[in-house]
């Protein structure tokens, strides 16, 4: 099958490239001028970059960077596999001790989304649109939640700077950031986070974080169940059963026993 040819996405993307080979900021007009595109588009495509915290913008050099986002990314890349070892048999008991038929996942955050690096599934557990190497939304789902509450304020302000319009899945999820915030506080709260028909209409997640030696939500551990088929008792069985595996993975990461 022929790829279809995006002219704004090859160019963004070779963008993105060329700043990743030069250490230091360069200027718009060197852009358009060594990628042999026209300034106007340049500049067009180096305001959604930056928006969408690719690029930053050094106002004093009148040139522009590769954003911290690039490197979490790379980050989160490079460290899935670790994480994918150390979180693994938790996934697995989390899954072998629930109540209910389970989907167990792992989680990192990159920028605003989560990427599933790791998920074991229950006999007849419920089917989910989550698999490793998926990205969703981190402020819909139970594992980006639980991480986005473990950051500064200021950190998730910096990830949502459209706080007025956030994106939702069918019109369902919290629309501004002031919503968001005060689901992040709950789960500061109680230490679980959760949803329901947030990410698919019946079915319900909790997910607990796990934090590293520098106090960064490394990776969350989030359980998906069908929400009709458990019971009041049996949610806050399930979510004291990931609180504990993520203050299991916390330990893993800080290096205690």
């Amino acid at each position: 099958m022929r790829v279809p040819d995006v002219p704004a996405a090859r160019a963004a993307l070779r963008i993105v490239t060329h700043l990743a080979h030069h250490n230091d900021p360069v200027p718009a007009s060197t852009l358009a001028r060594e990628l042999e595109l026209p300034r106007s588009t340049v500049y067009q495509l180096l305001r959604v970059l930056q928006d969408e915290g690719f690029v930053v913008h050094y106002p004093e050099a009148r040139a522009y960077g590769l954003g911290a986002l690039v490197a979490e990314i790379g980050g989160s890349v490079l460290s899935a596999s670790r994480l994918a070892r150390l979180g693994g048999p938790l996934l697995e008991r989390l899954v072998r001790a629930a109540p209910v038929p389970v989907v167990a996942q792992l989680a990192v955050l990159a920028g605003s989304d989560v990427s599933y690096v790791g998920q074991t599934s229950a006999p007849r557990a419920p089917t989910t649109v989550v698999r490793v190497g998926v990205r969703l939304p981190a402020h819909l789902t139970a594992t980006g939640r639980a991480m986005l509450a473990a950051l500064p304020p200021a950190q998730v302000r910096a990830l949502f700077p459209h706080r007025d319009s956030l994106i939702t899945r069918r019109g369902v999820g919290p629309r501004t950031l002031p919503e968001l915030d005060r689901i992040l506080a709950n789960a500061r709260e109680v230490g679980v986070a959760s949803e329901d028909g947030d990410i698919t209409a019946g079915y319900a997640s909790v997910a607990a974080t796990g934090i590293d030696r520098t106090g960064y939500p490394a990776a969350a551990l989030g359980l998906t169940y069908r929400a009709e088929a458990v019971s009041a008792d049996q949610v806050t069985s399930l979510a004291g059963a990931v609180r504990d595996a993520a203050a299991a993975l916390t330990a893993r990461l800080q290096g205690r026993s």
